[in-house]
């Protein structure tokens, strides 16, 4: 991590000042070790608003909401629940996300308008409105609840996600702060994911957008558990001033630190997903280096990465790699196969597109870690991308053979 900013023990979203968070279960789950399913996240003042959205072409009415109001660029908060995805449930739906917010501006004195909706869950059922007028009202918001609503985020996911950095720009200590969920359905462009992140930094609207975007796409867009999209996904970003720094605009010196920062915080938070992927035993991260186009090096990463026969032979411990370099042949990415050369972690097994002989048993005692680094090298240009996603186990099958609609 750079020496620029650094990462804050157990941080959550609710480090960056003016920032309160809190969650309760309002019954929408019905089983789980994590039982917490509703949370409100909002700032004491309204705040820069952007976000990025799935780019399913069936899209929940949470995310029909968000887009429309984020089109003023600014929020104060945000409600959230899981158990339930509120996706293809018609009209109604859309009326239900918006008194969602309608629920949570009157708990918080602010304005519909600033409330932005998120929900993760099952497809095709109806919000349990009654549950939800009830579980809104009785949420208490703290600066110590950001640990809460990254809990009440989760569906199959084993763990909550949630990480705080600091940087300091033009004088002023600023923070932030970060939570995700997602462990299923997870594919790049955007993959199946809510993040909602948080700083205390002033941000101009336009680069705020911008940032977002560049963040999202070094990180988020490169995971890839399965090879499914959900209607609901998106990332939100809330920036309230209060570290009262000089507002960030592109080509400030100070705007690139944070943008550095800000995808620091994506980042962790997408190898956080990769690594919970449903059914997991190995965090799979594959760079491609040498491609002649940033869009090659992306689309080849991702291939990768994404492939079941890939993911599959890794669970096992197998160093079969003419599968990663199928992987690669159907990409789309420019390529010379006389010219590719394959490392898994620093055992060479293809060279100028030769095979190299290597020592099995120690491809296989590198396969058997918990964290498996594959490297490409095309030789053709100078730019490169990383993927991250992880092995296809027994486990994923049972999972989703169970999560019924």
């Amino acid at each position: 991590m750079s020496s620029k900013y650094k990462p804050i023990p157990h941080g959550t979203i609710t480090l960056p000042q003016g920032f309160l968070a809190g969650a309760t279960y309002a019954g929408i789950k019905t089983e789980g070790e994590h039982l917490l399913d509703l949370g409100i996240l909002c700032s004491e003042v309204p705040c820069i608003a952007a976000g990025v959205f799935t780019t399913n072409k069936i899209k929940a009415a949470p995310v029909v909401l968000c887009q429309e109001r984020l089109a003023r660029k600014r929020a104060q908060a945000i409600v959230v629940n899981s158990g339930c995805a509120n996706a293809c449930t018609g009209e109604q739906g859309i009326t239900d996300s918006a008194e969602m917010a309608d629920l949570t501006a009157r708990k918080l004195g602010i304005s519909p308008q600033e409330v932005l909706v998120a929900s993760t869950g099952v497809i095709g059922v109806p919000l349990p409105m009654e549950s939800l007028r009830t579980g809104i009202e009785g949420i208490l918001l703290s600066r110590e609840g950001g640990h809460q609503l990254a809990e009440a985020m989760m569906t199959t996911d084993t763990f909550p996600k949630g990480i705080a950095v600091s940087v300091r720009l033009g004088g002023k200590e600023v923070t932030i702060g970060g939570a995700a969920k997602g462990a299923g359905m997870i594919y790049p462009d955007l993959a199946t994911l809510l993040c909602f992140l948080t700083t205390d930094a002033a941000v101009d609207a336009s680069f705020a957008q911008t940032a977002l975007r560049k963040a999202v796409d070094d990180s988020f867009n490169m995971v890839a558990i399965d090879s499914d999209t959900s209607p609901n996904d998106m990332v939100l970003l809330l920036a309230n001033g209060l570290a009262g720094n000089k507002p960030l605009e592109a080509g400030m010196a100070e705007a690139e630190i944070f943008q550095d920062a800000l995808c620091e915080v994506c980042l962790y938070l997408a190898k956080c997903i990769a690594q919970d992927g449903e059914g997991a035993t190995k965090l799979i991260e594959v760079k491609v280096e040498g491609a002649l186009t940033l869009k090659d090096a992306r689309v080849a990463a991702r291939a990768i990465v994404s492939s079941p026969l890939v993911k599959a032979a890794l669970h096992g411990g197998n160093p079969n790699w003419g599968r990663i370099i199928a992987a690669l042949g159907r990409s789309g990415a420019e390529i010379n196969q006389l010219k590719i050369d394959l490392y898994l972690k620093d055992i060479c097994l293809l060279k100028a597109g030769c095979p190299v002989p290597f020592d099995k048993e120690e491809a296989r005692d590198v396969l058997s870690n918990p964290e498996v680094a594959i490297r490409v090298c095309l030789n053709l240009g100078k730019e490169s991308a990383t993927a991250w996603g992880c092995d296809l186990s027994e486990e994923y099958v049972t999972i989703n053979s169970a999560y019924v609609t």
